[in-house]
């Protein structure tokens, strides 16, 4: 989610502008786009401007939906110019908020590894694993980065594999294994005068790439629209037409669940369900020039929220509510009849 192009390329306070003139524009999307244009500034070495974001995003009266995520890349910007004590004490205060996302538990388990402080980023990845893996039987595509930065640091440890550690070399896709690309000796063979070295060297990096590319490229979610039961009900008092998509609320839910387990069980990938609200639906309507009543718009709008950003995995995690919104966990809810 973050930027990652190098500057020479890329203006990135220019960007950080236009994303922030976006999020004016759209504020249901502003938590996303605003963290977009913090991490511009950050790449601009403007860290003092991208806290100014973060700590605009933590003091906004509209609820954030990852505020541990905020909290988690103010504590890492804060870190990088300076401010050690105040960034070592948001990491303890989100390592015990114990989130349910896996980004905030990796931004400052990573943000403790980078300034070597190796032991409290194992115990850090290990808390991650133990909250958000134990008696899960795959591990989600999101919680793969905890179990291979925890192998990479216990690595540089010296520690003895574990189960953990084992779970990460049968998730790690690469020919090259966890082993080798952890081995903190690694570093020693770039100086080397043997040939043979810098080939395998050589080999591990082009790996490494091969893994990155990979986690880049994974599309956006094939995205299920979900409408709020007092959203609907104000989709269809404007736009009656849209009646025969939605009869009901609950046979929208009920829609809702079951298109998502035949595409699982198809083999689909990367499921996703996306929120509607009527103002951003009429401003997305009047963006491609069409009325709202028409249904072939519904599916557009899906994938646009879902390039914005706006879509929440499929199923939920252990123990996560329900998306629905019932307050419910899913498994007491839609889930109850996997």
């Amino acid at each position: 989610m973050r930027p990652d192009t190098s500057a020479e390329y890329v203006d990135h306070n220019a960007e950080a502008a236009r994303l922030e003139r976006t999020a004016g524009l759209y504020p249901e999307d502003a938590e996303h786009l605003l963290l977009q244009a913090a991490a511009h500034l950050e790449l601009a070495e403007d860290r003092p401007r991208a806290t100014a974001f973060y700590d605009r995003l933590l003091s906004s009266e509209t609820p954030l939906e990852n505020p541990f995520l905020v909290r988690a890349l103010k504590a890492a910007n804060l870190w990088e110019y300076g401010h050690e004590a105040e960034a070592k004490a948001i990491i303890e205060g989100v390592r015990g908020a114990s989130p349910r996302d896996p980004a905030p538990w990796v931004i400052v388990a990573e943000s403790l590894e980078s300034h070597d402080e190796l032991e409290a980023a194992q115990q850090t990845f290990t808390e991650a694993a133990t909250h958000l893996l134990t008696d899960v039987p795959e591990p989600p595509y999101a919680t793969h980065p905890v179990l291979f930065g925890r192998h990479r640091v216990r690595r540089m440890l010296g520690l003895p594999h574990d189960n953990w550690d084992a779970l990460a070399d049968t998730l790690h896709s690469s020919p090259v294994s966890l082993d080798e690309l952890h081995d903190p000796k690694r570093v020693w063979s770039l100086g080397s005068d043997n040939p043979a070295e810098l080939e395998a060297e050589i080999s591990r990096l082009r790996a490494e790439l091969g893994t990155y590319r990979e986690a880049l490229s994974r599309p956006f979610p094939v995205a299920v629209l979900h409408w709020p039961a007092a959203e609907l009900t104000e989709l269809l008092t404007a736009y009656p037409t849209l009646a025969e998509e939605y009869p009901s609320h609950e046979e929208h839910l009920a829609t809702i669940e079951g298109s998502l387990r035949e595409l699982a069980a198809s083999g689909t990938p990367n499921l996703g369900i996306v929120t509607g609200t009527v103002p951003s639906y009429e401003a997305f309507a009047a963006s491609e020039g069409a009325s709202p009543g028409d249904a072939s718009l519904l599916p557009q709008y899906a994938t646009t929220l879902a390039a914005r950003g706006r879509a929440e995995a499929w199923p939920p995690e252990r123990g996560a509510a329900c998306w629905c919104g019932s307050g419910s966990t899913y498994a007491q809810c839609h889930g109850s009849n996997e």
